[in-house]
C-alpha cells in the first residue's frame, strides 16, 4: 500500500514538473500594435494569441500604441487574453505612445501591464463612432456598461478598479509613473529588453513562472489578410469602394450585358458593406446617397432638363459629407477624397444617364421600326412586287403603284419581311439626282 502511495506521489511530482516546464519553455513572441482598435487589429491580436498558445511560447509581448477604437473589437481582444494559456504582456511603448480609450481595457486585461517612460494611459469615456457625443440616455447606458466591464478587468487582474472607473466616467489620463503608483500597471521599462529582465521569474496565476532569461524572440507580423482588413476599414477606402460599387451596378443596370462593371461593382459593394459595418456610419448619409442614385435613374426615364441630375449631385455630396464623422480614433472622410470622388462619380452618373436616355429616345435602327422611313433604290421593277435595296440589303417589296428600276422609294412599313414602299418625290431615278436643270432656250 505504501509502495503504491509512493509511486502515485512520484507521478504527481513528475506531472507537476512537466506542466511547469511546459509553461516556462518556448520563445518570447512579440507583436506590434500601433493603430486604432478595429476589426483588422482585433483579428491580428487574437490570431497572435492563438499562435503563441499553439506553439508553446514562453510569453507574448504586445507593444501597444493606440488612440482607442471600437468597443466590440476591444472586447474580442480582452476575451482572447482571458482565454490565453500563454502569459500575455501589454507594453505601452515607445516613449510618446499612449493607451487611450479602448487601449486602457486592453492594457489592464493583460497578465502583466507595462509602460515605457513618457507614455500615458486613460481617457476611456465612450463617444459615438465618429467621436460625437451620444445622447444622454444612451450615454448613461453605454458608460455604465463600460464601467462594469473595466472594473471587472481590474478586479480580475488585481489592479486599481477605482481609477479604472474614473478613466471611463471622467476621462482621466495619467503618466507612466502615476500609473505605477496608482497600481494601474505593474512595470515601467525603458524598452523590451528592460521589460524582459524585470518580469523574468514572475509568477503568473494559473500559468506558471516566467523563465525568459535565455529565451529567443520571435516577432509576429501582420498577415496579408490583416493588412486587407485594416485597409478597407479606413473611412476613405470604404467610401471609394462604396462609390465604385454603386457606379458599377448602375452602369450594369443601364447597359445590361456589360458584365465587367457589374462584377467589379458587386465585389466593391461587398467590401464596402464589410467596411461600413465596422465604421461609424450616419444612416442619413447612406439614405441621401441612395436617393442620389434614384434621382440619376429617374433622369434616364424622365425628361427633367437636368434638374434630376442636379438633385442627384446635391444629394450625393450631402450624403458623402454626412456619411462619417471625423473626430473619432478611426478618423473621418478626407476632403481630398470626398470632393474629387463626388465630382467624378457625379459626372459618370450624368453621362451614363444621358446616354441611356438618348438610346431610349433614338429612332430604332433595326427591325421593322428601323426600316420605316428609310429611302431605298428599286433593283427589280415593282409591279406591284419586286426588289428594293435599302440599309445595305436587298429586300422583297411591294408598292401601291408600278415603280421602275432605279427609282427611289420610301419605306412605309414592313409586313412579314416584305417592305411596303411608295415612290419618293415622284420617282426620280438615282442617276438623275443632283442633275442641274438647264433653262429652256427660245
Amino acid at each position: 500500500m505504501k509502495l503504491t502511495q509512493m509511486i502515485l506521489a512520484v507521478i504527481v511530482v513528475v506531472l507537476g514538473m512537466t506542466t511547469a516546464v511546459g509553461a516556462d519553455a518556448g520563445e518570447i513572441y512579440t507583436q506590434r500594435v500601433a493603430d486604432a482598435i478595429g476589426p483588422g487589429i482585433a483579428d491580428f491580436v487574437v490570431k497572435g494569441i492563438a499562435r503563441a498558445d499553439a506553439e508553446g511560447a514562453a510569453c507574448l509581448i504586445i507593444e501597444l500604441d493606440t488612440p482607442g477604437g471600437l468597443v466590440e473589437s476591444m472586447r474580442k481582444i480582452v476575451m482572447a487574453m482571458y482565454a490565453a494559456q500563454t502569459p500575455v504582456v501589454v507594453f505601452v511603448s515607445p516613449s510618446g505612445a499612449r493607451a487611450a480609450s479602448a487601449g486602457v481595457m486592453i492594457t489592464m486585461a493583460a497578465d502583466i501591464a507595462a509602460m515605457a517612460p513618457g507614455t500615458n494611459i486613460g481617457a476611456a469615456h465612450p463617444v459615438g463612432g465618429g467621436g460625437q457625443e451620444i445622447n444622454e440616455t444612451m450615454a448613461e447606458k453605454v458608460t455604465n456598461d463600460l464601467v462594469a466591464f473595466v472594473k471587472g478587468i481590474a478586479q480580475k487582474r488585481g489592479r486599481n478598479a477605482e481609477w479604472a472607473e474614473k478613466a471611463v466616467r471622467e476621462s482621466v489620463s495619467i503618466t507612466d509613473k502615476e500609473a505605477l503608483e496608482e497600481k494601474v500597471i505593474d512595470v515601467v521599462a525603458q524598452d523590451v529588453d528592460d521589460l524582459i529582465s524585470q518580469i523574468d521569474g514572475r509568477e503568473i496565476a494559473g500559468k506558471g513562472t516566467l523563465n525568459l532569461a535565455d529565451a529567443d524572440r520571435k516577432e509576429i507580423r501582420e498577415s496579408f489578410r490583416t493588412k486587407i482588413l485594416k485597409t478597407i476599414s479606413n473611412p476613405n477606402i470604404a467610401y471609394i469602394l462604396l462609390m465604385l460599387g454603386l457606379a458599377g451596378i448602375y452602369f450594369e443596370l443601364s447597359h445590361p450585358g456589360a458584365i465587367f462593371p457589374g462584377v467589379v461593382g458587386g465585389i466593391a459593394l461587398v467590401l464596402a458593406f464589410f467596411s461600413l459595418q465596422t465604421l461609424p456610419v450616419n444612416y442619413a448619409g447612406i439614405l441621401l446617397i441612395v436617393l442620389a442614385i434614384v434621382f440619376f435613374i429617374m433622369e434616364m426615364k424622365i425628361t427633367s432638363f437636368g434638374l434630376l441630375s442636379v438633385a442627384g449631385v446635391v444629394s450625393l455630396f450631402l450624403g458623402s459629407l454626412m456619411l462619417f464623422e471625423g473626430n473619432g480614433p478611426t478618423g473621418g472622410l478626407s476632403w481630398q477624397v470626398l470632393i474629387p470622388t463626388v465630382l467624378v462619380i457625379s459626372v459618370f452618373f450624368v453621362i451614363v444617364a444621358g446616354l441611356a436616355f438618348k438610346a431610349q429616345t433614338a429612332k430604332p435602327r433595326t427591325g421593322g421600326r428601323g426600316l420605316t422611313g428609310e429611302v431605298g433604290v428599286v433593283k427589280q421593277k415593282l409591279d406591284p412586287h419586286g426588289k428594293v435595296f435599302v440599309h445595305g440589303e436587298l429586300w422583297f417589296a411591294k408598292a401601291t403603284e408600278p415603280v421602275e428600276e432605279g427609282e427611289r422609294v420610301l419605306v412605309t412599313g414592313v409586313d412579314n419581311l416584305v417592305l411596303e414602299v411608295e415612290p419618293e418625290d415622284g420617282g426620280q431615278k438615282t442617276e438623275d439626282r443632283g442633275r442641274r436643270t438647264e433653262p429652256s432656250r427660245e
